[in-house]
C-alpha cells in the first residue's frame, strides 16, 4: 500500500455522461411487447428451461416502435414456470443490429423478489453511484400483447455502453460471478468457492465460477485470484483497490448479502480497465437491505444480527480473501472505515436513505396498487418501510432494519473515531505585484484531528491517471507557519488539473470532495495568474 500512496494510482472514473432520459427517476416508463403467439408465456419458459433463447416481438417504449426485438425470462433463482411475475429481458437488437434507446441495446427489468417495499435496487443503485461505477434504475409499467403485466425496475445493462460511460473503453477483460454456479467443482478444485476469488491453479477451477463476457481474460482472472491470495503486496498492480473497498464498504452498510459479503460471494462484475486493473461493478440489489439474511456460516441472521452486522464482517476468514487479505492491511483498513463512515454519515444519518425511498415510493404507489401480479399486496406495500413481511420469508422493513443499524454503527469503536477534518482547501494564485506568472500549482488544505499524513492526487486530464503528492505542515511547502494545521503541496501539471485531498489519522481515512471519485476540485493557471 505504500507504494499507492508514493507514486501512480488509477482511482479516479472517466467523466459520466448525461442520465439517459430512459434511467431517469422523475418518472415511470412505458414498455409494450407484443407477441404473435397467444401462447407466448409458455414458449417463454420453454425457451428458459432450454437455454437463454429468444422470442420474436415488436416493442413500444415511451411511445417509440421497436421493432423484431427478442424477449426471454431472466434471473436465475427467481425465474418460474408458469409465473405471472418472471423478470423479463429484451433484445433491442436482436434482428436490426443498429436499434437502441440512447445508446442501450437491451432492457432488463426486474421483478424486485422478496422486496415489498420495490426500492432496494433503486435506492441502492443510487447510493452506490455516489461512490463507484454502478448501473441506473428506475421503474416501468409493462402490458404484453394490450394487457397489463405489471409494475416492474427497469435497469440498466452493465453492457459495452455502460463500460465506455465509466471506463472509456469496452474492450478489457470482463467477468460476472456465476450466480447459477453448482457445488461440484472438478476433481482437484476447492468446493464451493463461487466468487471469493480463492486461488486454484487451474482455469478448469474458475469456469463454474464466472462467466467470461469478452474474447479472453481466463489467465488474467487467475493472475487476480494468485495475486490476492500469494501476492497481497502487489495487488495494486492488478485490482482497483479503491473501488473494491467501496462495494465492500456499501454491501455492508446495506447489509446487501446476496453480493461477496453473503454466503456465495456473487452478484457482481469484473472489468479489467486500460490500465490492467479489475474493477468490481455491483449487481442484482434487489436482496440489499436484509432481504437476504445468510453471510455463509451457520443459519440465516435474525433481526437483531442483521441491525447488528459486524462491520468488520469477514476481516480474518480466509475464504472471502477479497475481505480479508485487503483489510490485513492497515491503510486498506482506514480506507475501508473512512468509506464504510462516508455512507453511514452521509445516507443513514437523518433519515436520507428513507426520505429518498418516500420519494420512490410515492412516484409508484398508484401502478402499484394496480399491478395485478404483484407478488405482494398493496398493504403489504404501504407497511414495507416499518414493519417485517412474511412469516416465513420474514423481509425486515427498511427502516425497521436501518434506523436500528445506525444506531448500532455510529456508536462501533471502529466507526466512532473522528476522521481528520479537511477543509479550506485551494490553490494559491500569483501574488500581486509578482513578476511573471506562476506555471505550477501550490495546492494548501487546512486538516485537524490529528492527521499522521496528508495527500494532494491531480491529473491534467480525465484520461490520465491521478498521481499523489505528500502534503506539509512544516512551513516549508507554500503551507504557511510549522504546525499550524495548514498543509502544502507544490505540483506541475498542465493548463488546468483536478485534484483532491487524502487525509489520514491514527484510526480512519477521510477525502475531500467525499464523492472523490467522480466529482474532485479544479485550479487553471489563467485564472490563477489574473
Amino acid at each position: 500500500m505504500k507504494k499507492l500512496l508514493l507514486f501512480i494510482c488509477v482511482i479516479g472514473f472517466h467523466t459520466l455522461t448525461a442520465q439517459s432520459d430512459f434511467y431517469k427517476t422523475d418518472k415511470v416508463q412505458d414498455i409494450h411487447i407484443t407477441f404473435e403467439e397467444d401462447n407466448w408465456s409458455m414458449l417463454l419458459d420453454s425457451l428458459r428451461t432450454n437455454g437463454d433463447g429468444l422470442l420474436l416481438a415488436d416493442a413500444k417504449i415511451n411511445g417509440k416502435d421497436y421493432k423484431n426485438v427478442g424477449v426471454r425470462w431472466r434471473g436465475s433463482k427467481s425465474f418460474q414456470t408458469g409465473s405471472k411475475r418472471n423478470a423479463l429481458y429484451i433484445k433491442l437488437n436482436y434482428i436490426d443490429k443498429n436499434q437502441n434507446i440512447d445508446g442501450h441495446k437491451s432492457v432488463k427489468l426486474s421483478n424486485s423478489q422478496r422486496d415489498p417495499s420495490m426500492v432496494r435496487e433503486v435506492l441502492s443503485y443510487e447510493i452506490a453511484r455516489n461512490y463507484m461505477p454502478a448501473p441506473q434504475a428506475n421503474y416501468a409499467q409493462v402490458k404484453v400483447n394490450d394487457k397489463p403485466y405489471g409494475l416492474y425496475v427497469n435497469l440498466q445493462s452493465v453492457d459495452d455502453a455502460f463500460l465506455e460511460q465509466y471506463f472509456g473503453t469496452a474492450d478489457g477483460a470482463f467477468f460476472k460471478v456465476n450466480s447459477e454456479a453448482d457445488n461440484d467443482e472438478p476433481d482437484g478444485c476447492k468446493q464451493n468457492i463461487f466468487g471469493s476469488l480463492e486461488y486454484d491453479s487451474s482455469i478448469r477451477c474458475y469456469l463454474n465460477n464466472f462467466e467470461m463476457l469478452s474474447e479472453n481474460g481466463w489467465s488474467d482472472l487467475m493472475e487476480l485470484a494468485r495475486t490476492l491470495n500469494e501476492d497481497t503486496g502487489n495487488i495494486e498492480n492488478i485490482l482497483d483497490v479503491d473501488n473494491t473497498l467501496w462495494m465492500l464498504a456499501l454491501n455492508n452498510a446495506l447489509v446487501n448479502l446476496d453480493s461477496y459479503t453473503g454466503k456465495n460471494s456473487t452478484n457482481f462484475y469484473l472489468y479489467q480497465d486500460e490500465n490492467g486493473k479489475f474493477n468490481p461493478v455491483l449487481w442484482d440489489m434487489n436482496l440489499s437491505f436484509g432481504s437476504l439474511k445468510n453471510i455463509g456460516t451457520g443459519s440465516d441472521l435474525d433481526l437483531k444480527e442483521l441491525q447488528e452486522l459486524d462491520p468488520l464482517l469477514h476481516a480474518d476468514n480466509t475464504t472471502k480473501p477479497l475481505i480479508s487479505k485487503l483489510l490485513a492491511d492497515e491503510t486498506y483498513k482506514k480506507m475501508y472505515l473512512g468509506h464504510l463512515r462516508t455512507i453511514v454519515q452521509s445516507w443513514l444519518k437523518d433519515d436520507k436513505y428513507a426520505n429518498r425511498a418516500d420519494e420512490l415510493r410515492r412516484l409508484i404507489q398508484v401502478p402499484y396498487s394496480n399491478d395485478q401480479n404483484s407478488q405482494y399486496t398493496f398493504s403489504e406495500f404501504q407497511q414495507a418501510m416499518d414493519n417485517t413481511t412474511g412469516e416465513r420469508s420474514k423481509i425486515p422493513g427498511i427502516k425497521e432494519l436501518m434506523d436500528a443499524r445506525y444506531d448500532y454503527l455510529k456508536k462501533h469503536p471502529a466507526l466512532a473515531v473522528i476522521p481528520a477534518q479537511i477543509s479550506e482547501v485551494k490553490v494559491l494564485g500569483r501574488k500581486q505585484f509578482a513578476k511573471g506568472n506562476i506555471s505550477n500549482y501550490k495546492i494548501n488544505a487546512q486538516v485537524d484531528k490529528y492527521p499522521t499524513r496528508v495527500w494532494a492526487w491531480y491529473r491534467s486530464n480525465e484520461d490520465e491517471p491521478f498521481k499523489s503528492v505528500v502534503m506539509y505542515d512544516d512551513g516549508a511547502h507554500n503551507d504557511g507557519a510549522a504546525g499550524d494545521g495548514i498543509f502544502g503541496a507544490t505540483v506541475s501539471g498542465g493548463e488546468s488539473i483536478d485534484y483532491y485531498i487524502q487525509a489520514e489519522n491514527a484510526s480512519i481515512m477521510s477525502y475531500s470532495p467525499e464523492s472523490y471519485m467522480f466529482e474532485q476540485y479544479e485550479a487553471n493557471l489563467k485564472e490563477l495568474n489574473k
